[in-house]
Formats: C-alpha cells, sequence, structure tokens
C-alpha cells in the first residue's frame, strides 16, 4: 500500500443532492469516471455530465422498487478489492470488475421520516441497505477508497485533490471511513431505537446511542479535561438548537447549567404569565413568576442575589428592553430565551462577554425522553422525569387545610422542587423562591440552609423579618422525620408539600399539626441526582 491512491472513478448516489452537482462537475473536470444510480444518475446527467448508470455495469436493472439495486459482485467488488494484492487484481480482472476509487454516499432519510410522524410501513421503506452496505465495504478497504457520506466533505475532498495532483492521502482516507462508520452507526441507532418505541420495547437487549459533532470546548467541567459537544439531532428547544447573538463559546459548564436553567423555565407555561428561572451549578438559585417579565426577574434575583453573581438566566418568554437593562446590572454568564426584541439585543451587545441565546420555543416539559447516565461498565437508562401533580392529585393530610394562595405557592414549589438537586427544599412566597437548599446529604441540612438564604436575603434587603417567615415549603422526597419540617415551621413556612409514604408519617403529620401549619401530599417524588 502506498501513501498516495489516485481517484480514477467514483460512484455516487445521494438521497440528499446538495452540492451533488457542482462535485461532479468538478471531478469530471479532473477526469473522473462516473458512476451512478437513479434519481442521482438523472440530476447529473440533466446537468449535462457523462454519467453511466450502475445498471449497465452491473447487469442488472434496478428491481424490487429500487430495494434491489447496488447490492452486487461488481459494485461491492470494486470497492473491495485490494489493488496490492495479485489474487484481487486477477479476479476482478477475470469478472470484469472495474475498481471503484471514491463512493460519495447519503442515506435515505429515515430520521427525518421518523420526525415527520410517519407510519410503521413507510418507515421501514425508507431504512437504506444498499448505501450502508456500500459505505462499509469502502470504509473497510480505505488503504484504496475514499468514503464520503457527508456534504460538508466535499470541498475537503476536492481541496485533497488539488494538493495531492488528484490522489488522497492516506491519512485523509482513514479520517473519512471514521466518519463513515459513525454515520452508519448513528443511522443504525435511529433504526433500533424508533423500532424498540415502535413495538413497546422498554429494554431492549442492545440499547446504542449516537451524536453529531458540534464543537470541541476549550475543556470540560475543569481545565485539565478534554472535552466536545454532540447533538442528538432531535429538534427539542434548548441548548443544542438555540442560535447565539453573541459572547464567546459556550463552555462545557455553561451549556450544562444552560440547559437546566431552560428545562426548569420551560415548566412554565407563558400563557399564565412571565417566569424565569436563574441558574448556578445546575441548581436553581431564584425562580420566579411576575406580572411582567422584570418583575418575575427581580424577584428571582431577590432570593439569592448572591449566587446569581455569574449564573445562567432563563426566560419563558422573549426577552424585553427593561429586563435586559437590569440583568446587565451584574455580570452573568448566559441568557437564554424564546427570543429578543431588538432593543433587548442592543443593551446586550454592550456586553461582549454574555451570551445570548435564543430559540424557536419552549421544550415541552410532558415530552417523553430517555436519560443515561454513565458508570463503571456501563450504563445507567430511565425515562426523563416528567412527572406532574394537579391540583386534584393533593390529598391535604393535616388539619388546617391551605388557602387557595397557600396552594398556588405549594405547587410553584413543587414544580421548582423537581429541578434542585437531592436532597431539596424550597421555600416559596408569592410566586416566588425565597430559599432554596440542595444536594445536601441531610434532608434537615437541606432545610437550615434554605432558611438561612431566606433570613440572610431579608438582611440585605433591609427587611425587617426573614423572607420565609409566611411561605410554603416543598420537600423533593419525604420528611423521614418531623425535624425537617420542625424546622420549616421554625424559619416561618405555614404549608408543606411533599411526597409522603414514609413510616413515619403519622408523626410527621402530628408535628404539622403541632406546628398549626397546613401538609398536603403528592405521592410522587423528585429525587434528582
Amino acid at each position: 500500500m502506498t501513501d498516495l491512491a489516485p481517484l480514477r472513478r467514483a460512484l455516487l448516489s445521494v438521497s440528499d443532492k446538495a452540492g451533488l452537482l457542482d462535485l461532479g462537475k468538478a471531478l469530471a473536470a479532473r477526469g473522473v469516471e462516473l458512476l451512478s444510480t437513479g434519481g442521482s444518475a438523472k440530476a447529473l446527467r440533466d446537468a449535462g455530465l457523462d454519467v453511466r448508470d450502475v445498471a449497465d455495469v452491473t447487469g442488472f436493472p434496478e428491481m424490487m422498487d429500487g430495494r434491489v439495486k447496488t447490492l452486487h459482485p461488481v459494485v461491492h467488488g470494486g470497492l473491495l478489492a485490494r489493488r496490492d494484492l495479485p489474487a484481487h487484481v486477477a479476479a476482478m480482472d477475470d469478472h470484469n470488475i472495474g475498481p471503484i476509487d471514491l463512493l460519495v454516499v447519503n442515506l435515505y432519510p429515515f430520521e427525518e421520516t421518523v420526525a415527520k410522524g410517519a407510519d410503521f410501513d413507510t418507515c421501514i421503506e425508507n431504512i437504506d441497505i444498499g448505501g450502508p452496505a456500500m459505505i462499509r465495504s469502502a470504509a473497510k478497504n480505505h488503504a484504496f477508497v475514499s468514503v464520503i457520506t457527508d456534504v460538508e466533505d466535499y470541498a475537503a475532498l476536492l481541496a485533497e485533490l488539488d494538493a495531492n495532483d488528484g490522489q488522497t492521502t492516506h491519512a485523509f482516507r482513514q479520517k473519512l471511513a471514521q466518519t463513515a462508520y459513525g454515520r452508519t452507526a448513528a443511522y443504525d441507532t435511529a433504526v433500533s431505537t424508533w423500532m424498540a418505541g415502535a413495538i413497546d420495547l422498554d429494554t431492549p437487549r442492545r440499547r446504542s446511542i449516537a451524536g453529531t459533532y458540534k464543537q470541541t470546548m476549550r475543556y470540560g467541567e475543569n481545565s485539565h479535561q478534554s472535552a466536545a459537544f454532540y447533538t442528538d439531532g432531535t429538534d427539542r428547544q434548548g441548548v443544542a438548537t438555540a442560535t447565539q447573538h453573541q459572547g464567546k463559546e459556550l463552555s462545557y459548564n455553561n451549556i450544562n447549567d444552560t440547559d437546566a436553567a431552560f428545562e426548569l423555565v420551560a415548566e412554565f407555561d407563558p400563557a399564565n404569565g412571565p417566569a424565569v428561572a436563574i441558574i448556578k451549578h445546575a441548581n436553581p438559585s431564584g425562580v420566579a413568576r411576575g406580572a411582567t417579565l422584570l418583575e418575575a426577574y427581580t424577584n428571582a434575583f431577590d432570593c439569592d442575589r448572591t449566587s446569581a453573581f455569574g449564573g445562567i438566566v432563563a426566560l419563558n418568554t422573549a426577552l424585553d428592553e427593561a429586563t435586559a437593562k437590569a440583568i446587565v446590572e451584574i455580570f452573568t454568564e448566559v441568557v437564554i430565551a424564546p427570543g429578543a426584541s431588538d432593543a433587548a439585543r442592543a443593551i446586550f451587545a454592550t456586553k461582549k462577554n454574555l451570551r445570548l441565546l435564543t430559540t424557536d420555543g419552549l421544550p415541552d416539559p410532558k415530552a417523553a425522553q430517555i436519560t443515561m447516565k454513565q458508570v463503571a461498565g456501563g450504563m445507567l437508562v430511565q425515562d426523563k422525569d416528567v412527572g406532574h401533580v394537579a391540583l386534584d392529585d393533593l390529598k391535604v393530610v393535616t388539619k388546617v387545610k391551605p388557602t387557595d394562595a397557600q396552594m398556588a405557592d405549594l405547587q410553584f414549589a413543587w414544580t421548582v422542587a423537581k429541578h434542585v438537586k437531592s436532597n431539596a427544599i424550597v421555600y416559596v412566597k408569592d410566586g416566588a423562591t425565597v430559599g432554596v437548599g440542595a444536594g445536601q446529604m441531610s434532608r434537615l441540612d437541606s432545610a437550615l440552609i434554605a432558611a438561612q438564604k431566606a433570613e440572610r436575603m431579608a438582611g440585605a434587603m433591609g427587611l425587617p423579618q426573614s423572607l420565609a417567615i409566611g411561605s410554603a415549603v416543598a420537600s423533593d422526597a419525604f420528611f423521614p422525620f418531623a425535624d425537617g419540617l420542625l424546622e420549616a415551621a421554625a424559619a416561618g413556612a405555614t404549608c408543606v408539600i411533599q411526597p409522603g409514604g414514609s413510616m413515619r408519617d403519622d408523626e410527621v403529620i402530628a408535628a404539622a399539626d403541632a406546628a398549626g401549619i397546613a401538609m398536603v401530599f403528592t405521592g410522587m417524588r423528585h429525587f434528582r441526582h
């Protein structure tokens, strides 16, 4: 094998015709013989190019509605034959097999077909067979053959040919081969994942994951860790599909925190008013609703002004001028919203390091998804936590009943607690968090921390008493003992929402009754690790 391989004959068979004509013309101009199939051949021929149909080369027509056209020894022999082995060369001569030096294939649009909601049979018909088979043949024989599966690589191929007098280097072909195997793996992953869902198979024997490279991070969570960002091909609104209008590239931690912020704020339907979530290290430092977006931001900010510094701000409605002015008063890493006014963008433009991301909408908080977590030797797979409780699902277990206003705050607190690392305790008053305790080993410690934050912020704002006075409290899981609930009551809480289900529920309920506070059970917990 030599480093350089000449390119004399190419097979072009693509579903996505973007760039095909320009590529075909460029190859023809370099003296490359063109082979093609079906629509690709017609498009090239209509452009005035000399193209030979694969059916003419194989001696067999396309058949079975196009299912069989390239699955032939003449095609795969041309792709797989080693040019440096006399036996392979002799076999090619004996069977009139011409070498194929370049394969350009992109596959039937299976993923797009599924995304459009096509029925089962239509999806099946859009599973490509010949394409992946040829790609694998060409990639295996990359010692001699170049294989391209992405339109974005057309320009790189032509530059390579120009740089090497119509030849390709071994390193270039290796890179193309790796990309090709990644494409067929992702394609098979899409088919396998779709079929598991189509036949209601929750735990398939083998589960694959796939991603498409988006960008390299400067580093991961820490400067000594390398990292990159891959998209999964879904159209879920969020950081992966957002448009970045300004600011430096997002870091690994920026992306993680921005995702957490946007998923949280999406819980609050814009039809019911503006909402803002401020996130620090994947936990909310403040969340609020308001009559205006500015009011919602101000109330979220006032929950924990210290932690808001250098945080991520997510909005459930388009960013307006007044809110933009308030946000730029402190250092903020990222703002993500469904849109932004021209006036708001002009204000942000004065802060070159502030990233502004906009999306076409909010992610659906009730849409089914799969989440995965890697562990040593494997991965944990589960449904995304899309659990919600309606007013009718709540069970009042104390003598004191919550008022309508308290019930609204309880539901708000419960929604926020779902997005706080366990053990989670959230104090809410008048549609805004006033204290958040996250990620502690003890639920009591979380209750204490949240209460301390509420008291400290009251002092910073010049208020005579803790923000937790008169608040509603949510606990993401049941209180195993009454101590956490009593701490919340001591901090000034008047009502509590929790899953219930502890062996000591009776003791906790009795403690709530003794403290004169209302408590409701959800029957659902929201652990978040």
